[in-house]
C-alpha cells in the first residue's frame, strides 16, 4: 500500500473512532462540552480546514482508483473472452490482484469520502439536539419563573381586591354608625319633643 493510501487509512481509522465517540451514550453535560469545544477551538477549527483539503485529495485518490478499477477489470473481461492471445497463469494472477488493489483502494478511498459525510451530518444533527434540550430547558425555567409571578400577580390583585372590599366595608360600617347615631339622636329628640308636648297640655 502507498503512502498516500496508507494516510487514507489512517484517516478512515480516526473518523471511525470520532464516530463512535460521537454516538456514544454521553452524559448531557460532558457532550455539552465536548461539542461546545468543538465548534468553539480555533485549533479544531484549523484540524477541520486542513481536513476539507486532504478530502479534497482522497476524492481525487477515489476518482483515480474508480478509473483504474474499470480499467482492469476491462482487461480482465478481454482476457477472459480470449481476445486479448493465450491466457497466461501468471498474468492472469497479475491481473486478479491489480484488480483487487484498485478494489481495495476504491472502498477505502470512498468509505472515508462517504464517512466524512456521515460525520458532517451527525455532528451538525447533534448539535442541534444539544440546542434543542438547552431552549427546552430555558422554556421550563421560563415557565418556572413565570408561573409564580403570574400567582403573584393573581394573589396581588386578590388582595387589592380585598382590600378594597374590606375599605367598602369600612366604610359601610361608618356609615352605618353615623346612620344609628343620627337615628338615635332624632329619636331623642323626638322623644325629648313629645315629652316637652305632654308637659305643656298638663299644664
Amino acid at each position: 500500500m502507498t503512502i498516500y493510501y496508507s494516510l487514507t487509512f489512517l484517516l478512515l481509522a480516526a473518523e471511525m473512532v470520532t464516530f463512535c465517540i460521537l454516538v456514544s451514550p454521553l452524559p448531557f453535560s460532558v457532550r455539552k462540552h465536548l461539542f461546545s469545544f468543538l465548534s468553539t477551538s480555533a485549533i479544531v477549527a484549523k484540524i477541520a480546514y486542513a481536513l476539507k483539503i486532504s478530502f479534497i485529495f482522497v476524492a481525487i485518490l477515489f476518482a483515480d482508483a474508480l478509473q483504474r478499477m474499470f480499467r482492469i477489470t476491462a482487461e480482465t473481461d478481454l482476457i477472459k473472452s480470449g481476445k486479448g492471445g493465450v491466457p497466461d497463469v501468471r498474468a492472469e494472477s497479475n491481473i486478479h490482484a491489480r484488480k483487487f488493489y484498485a478494489q481495495r483502494n476504491v472502498y477505502l478511498t470512498g468509505f472515508c469520502l462517504f464517512l466524512s459525510l456521515v460525520l458532517t451530518r451527525s455532528f451538525h444533527i447533534i448539535a442541534e439536539l444539544i440546542h434543542t434540550q438547552e431552549e427546552y430547558t430555558k422554556l421550563k425555567q421560563q415557565k418556572g419563573v413565570v408561573k409564580p409571578s403570574e400567582a403573584q400577580k393573581e394573589i396581588a390583585e386578590l388582595k387589592e381586591k380585598l382590600a378594597t372590599k374590606d375599605r367598602d366595608y369600612e366604610t359601610l360600617k361608618k356609615q352605618a354608625s353615623q346612620n344609628y347615631k343620627e337615628y338615635d339622636r332624632l329619636a331623642t329628640e323626638l322623644n325629648t319633643l313629645s315629652e316637652n308636648k305632654s308637659d305643656k297640655r298638663r299644664d
